[in-house]
């Protein structure tokens, strides 16, 4: 959470900037909802979206999570202890004497971990007492949506770069994507109403992971990994955090669904893109070997674990960064619930560096 001590400028313009509101369910009246992991970055979107939308809002957090994105007096705080499964229940109820959500985005997951079994730990076993205790409690929602990974497929066409649809089956090549499929299976079988969102990148304000890319090309580097050609695809968090309540208000039950914008980028046409936002006229490209880069990343993982820190390159990542096709297809998205990325990556990269600039990260 060490991106959220940084305060954003609290003027109405980089509040605009950093999401942008669908009015689509401004109807929603009374519905509520429950975003769970809504702390983090994706998290802060998920919020804004569900007030914007006119829902009764409820956080699901855990004690150590930053409230920095959850002043908002309409959002009701529920602290959740996912490594006491018991209490769960117990919470609920307590957040919520009589009735129950009817909706719930679960956002809960790790990216980067200190030891490799905490992957399963938070991304799977969490989820699974989560909807335990959703049973229990009495407490099954109209629809859970949960925020999964392009990662779960795996490699495939490397060198054709054929778009993923949801019909392919997943083969999963890192630990992350493994634990969110194993997530996915469970969900599959709990007995909740479910509709899974299988993100690729995301990016946008308060996200730590392009602005370090960004950053470096400010700098006049732009790092790129192995000589073949690879191909990128992004989201504006704004536009997954729209996603998530359409599918939770009009998607069929049990369906899963690819979600990015409907195009994809060379590592060339990324970095013009940024270079063209930073206002930046010449940038160094600098392409690494694919045998520097896994021993970079298996060093940085060994001083992450000595720190007892996760650290953003280790070997799981390099799996993730090795792999040369992102592009997907997301026309069951938009066939199913009218799902359309609002915002190009011209248009998201040139908010993020204005937003990254007003709260200081940028120079």
């Amino acid at each position: 959470m060490s991106e959220e001590k940084h305060i954003t400028p609290h003027d109405s313009t980089s509040a605009a900037e950093a999401c942008v509101v669908s009015d689509a369910g401004a109807s929603a009246g009374s519905r509520r909802v429950l975003v769970v992991g809504a702390g983090g970055f994706v998290g802060g979107y998920l919020i804004e979206e569900a007030l914007g939308r006119g829902y009764e809002v409820w956080a699901g957090v855990r004690s150590t999570t930053s409230r920095t994105r959850l002043s908002d007096s309409r959002i009701k705080i529920i602290e959740f202890d996912f490594d006491d499964p018991a209490s769960l229940s117990g919470v609920m109820h307590e957040a919520m004497p009589e009735g129950k959500w009817d909706y719930i985005i679960y956002n809960l997951g790790a990216t980067k971990v200190t030891r490799y079994a905490d992957f399963n730990r938070i991304n799977h076993d969490y989820l699974r007492a989560f909807t335990g205790a959703l049973h229990q409690a009495g407490k099954v929602p109209e629809r859970l949506v949960f925020i999964s990974s392009l990662s779960v497929l795996g490699p495939r066409d490397e060198r054709g770069g054929t778009p993923y649809d949801e019909s392919i089956v997943p083969l999963p090549d890192t630990r992350y994507g493994a634990s969110k499929l194993k997530a996915e299976l469970w969900l599959a079988t709990s007995g909740i109403p479910y509709v899974i969102l299988r993100a690729t990148g995301v990016y946008g304000p308060w996200d730590r992971d392009y602005f370090l890319m960004i950053e470096s090309i400010r700098k006049g580097f732009d790092f790129g990994v192995g000589f073949r050609k690879q191909t990128l695809t992004f989201v504006y968090a704004a536009d997954l955090a729209r996603a998530a309540f359409d599918a939770a208000e009009m998607a069929p039950e049990g369906e899963i669904y690819n979600i990015s914008e409907p195009r994809a980028y060379s590592q060339k046409e990324f970095r013009r893109i940024v270079m063209s936002a930073l206002g930046r006229r010449l940038v160094m490209p600098v392409r690494l070997p694919l045998w520097a880069v896994g021993a970079v990343c298996a060093v940085a993982e060994k001083i992450g674990a000595l720190r007892m820190k996760p650290s953003t390159l280790n070997r799981d990542k390099f799996r993730i960064l090795r792999r040369r096709n992102w592009n997907c297809s997301t026309e069951k998205a938009r066939r199913d619930f009218g799902f359309t990325a609002g915002v190009t990556l011209e248009e998201g990269i040139e908010r993020s560096i204005r937003w990254y600039r007003k709260a200081g990260w940028l120079k």
